[in-house]
């Protein structure tokens, strides 16, 4: 017998997170972490609790607004160099949403590969915002291209690193957002002090700073102060924006 062919792998949208909102106004693309090089199918565990609480506390920020989150299932595990397939999962995710919800504004919300994936795809017609937390970025290198920033105008952006990331380099998103921030005003970045990639330390902090970056960027809520300056500061201060102990506890919409 001639050997079979193996099934085409195919991207997908996870089911939505809590209460499926009636109509949708707005929808939340979770982009978790991946590999720098792997053929191997996403693992559907491991790295995925920050992922699992962003989609919860996002979901109930956004529940009278008409929100919709969904998780994005990749392909493959890994980046794998100028195939880019986690941003070009991201990318059909976008267009996903388009075909079923139409023309709602989405934000991508992406971790580690995930938020590289995020910021490379943040110039999809239908993209008006993303939020990448401790985003894996490649090494400065005269030999290749510089990570691409001017899909990014027109968008507002927030990233969010620990300071002791032992994962990915939190000088290496600084410099990515300093990039941005020339093309684009409407970037800012918050360094979470002592946390490390995971960001458990201050895990609270960083999912009520992107449920209020993710409401006033998809449905115009106002923001916060501490953003609201970090958005409004030249570099380098509204790059390394303070995350204090304790935000979002006084926050009132």
């Amino acid at each position: 017998m001639g050997q079979q062919a193996r099934p085409v792998r195919t991207a997908g949208l996870g089911k939505a997170v809590g209460p499926q909102p009636m109509p949708v106004s707005g929808a939340v693309l979770l982009l978790p972490r991946g590999e720098e090089v792997s053929a191997r199918r996403p693992s559907s565990v491991r790295g995925t609790a920050l992922i699992r609480s962003l989609g919860r506390a996002l979901a109930r920020a956004g529940r009278t607004e008409g929100l919709a989150v969904h998780p994005v299932r990749y392909r493959y595990r890994g980046w794998n160099g100028s195939e880019a397939h986690l941003a070009a999962d991201a990318e059909w995710a976008a267009d996903e949403v388009v075909r079923r919800y139409g023309d709602v504004p989405v934000c991508l919300v992406g971790v580690d590969m995930g938020a590289r994936a995020a910021l490379r795809v943040g110039g999809h017609e239908a993209v008006n915002s993303v939020v990448a937390l401790a985003p894996w970025l490649p090494e400065e290198d005269v030999a290749a291209a510089a990570e691409p920033v001017k899909q990014l105008v027109g968008r507002r952006v927030l990233i969010a690193h620990g300071t002791n990331d032992e994962r990915t380099d939190p000088e290496l998103s600084f410099r990515f957002a300093a990039r941005a921030k020339k093309v684009n005003r409407e970037v800012c970045r918050f360094e979470v002090h002592s946390d490390r990639h995971g960001l458990h330390g201050h895990r609270g902090e960083v999912l009520c700073l992107a449920a209020d970056f993710v409401m006033g960027a998809l449905f115009g809520c106002p923001v916060s102060r501490p953003v609201e300056d970090a958005l409004a500061a030249p570099p380098p201060i509204g790059l390394r924006m303070p995350l204090a102990a304790g935000f979002g506890r006084s926050l009132k919409r």
